[in-house]
């Protein structure tokens, strides 16, 4: 199997419910749907449940995609540790949700500028992980959203948001200009995965660390708290800026400390690289 493969595997297993994947991957639906078939003939096993009420994975699809990300994360981290044996001149960013949009692109430009010859690697995270694979040794820097742990992590804050609770549009409280978190007293929350940094996951649910959880549907990423919100009314928070989907708004949450974007790395890292891309970043915030 290519890691490629398995990295189309992952990406349609995470983003299947939303048709997203192929878009991301700049891959049309037909090559995808035979590099999937080519994988189930690999392996002699079906990974999706196709229906006419939609595509499902299967206990063997379950399967292949947890051993996937593990393998997917093996593979980033040596080619990190090669890149860096060699000598080679590199940056890994780690991005969660829009946070890389919000850099803007005079932040690329100006890095690209001062570093020509540097190789520059993205890798997007989802909400399992505020520090976008740094702790895991995946990246070098993150562009990422605070509060988290960071023992050990050295962070700088960009901007701060306010943030707002989203709700359907034809929700009641859709209309107020402004609500409190009393105002959604009983309302169905989401919650982030098991084993979620409990810093991050208390600011996300509006609860307190280590406290009870909410009760409420497990949402990876920002597009499956927003079918959520559409499709069941489910309750979530994001900045009151984040682009949103159609049906959907956000109302301001005056008791809601703000979302701080920040530049992550950890503390011990010295690297010249990471110093002038956190530096260029201050600059041009």
């Amino acid at each position: 199997m290519e890691l490629r493969t398995l990295r189309y595997f992952v990406a349609v297993a995470e983003e299947l419910h939303f048709g997203r994947a192929a878009a991301r991957l700049h891959m049309t639906q037909p090559p995808l749907s035979r590099a999937i078939r080519q994988l189930e003939t690999d392996l002699g096993a079906v990974l999706l449940r196709r229906s006419p009420a939609g595509v499902t994975l299967t206990p063997a699809g379950t399967a292949l995609y947890e051993e996937s990300r593990t393998l997917l994360e093996q593979a980033d981290r040596a080619r990190a540790r090669v890149a860096g044996a060699a000598g080679e001149q590199a940056l890994t960013i780690g991005t969660l949700v829009d946070s890389v949009q919000l850099a803007g692109t005079r932040l690329a430009a100006a890095f690209r500028e001062r570093h020509p010859a540097a190789r520059v690697r993205i890798r997007e995270a989802d909400f399992t992980d505020p520090t976008c694979g740094l702790r895991a040794g995946l990246v070098d820097v993150a562009l990422t959203r605070a509060p988290f742990d960071d023992n050990g992590i050295t962070t700088r804050v960009l901007r701060a948001d306010p943030v707002g609770v989203v709700l359907r549009a034809d929700d009641p409280l859709a209309a107020r200009d402004a609500l409190r978190l009393d105002d959604l007293a009983g309302r169905r929350w989401f919650r982030l995965p098991d084993g979620t940094d409990p810093v991050w996951h208390a600011y996300w649910t509006a609860t307190d660390p280590g406290g009870p959880w909410r009760d409420g549907p497990v949402v990876r990423t920002m597009q499956e708290c927003l079918q959520g919100v559409l499709w069941n009314g489910t309750l979530g928070l994001a900045p009151v800026d984040h682009a949103l989907t159609d049906g959907v708004t956000v109302v301001p949450l005056v008791d809601m400390p703000p979302s701080r974007l920040v530049l992550a790395w950890n503390t011990a890292d010295t690297s010249p690289l990471i110093r002038s891309f956190v530096a260029l970043a201050g600059a041009l915030f």
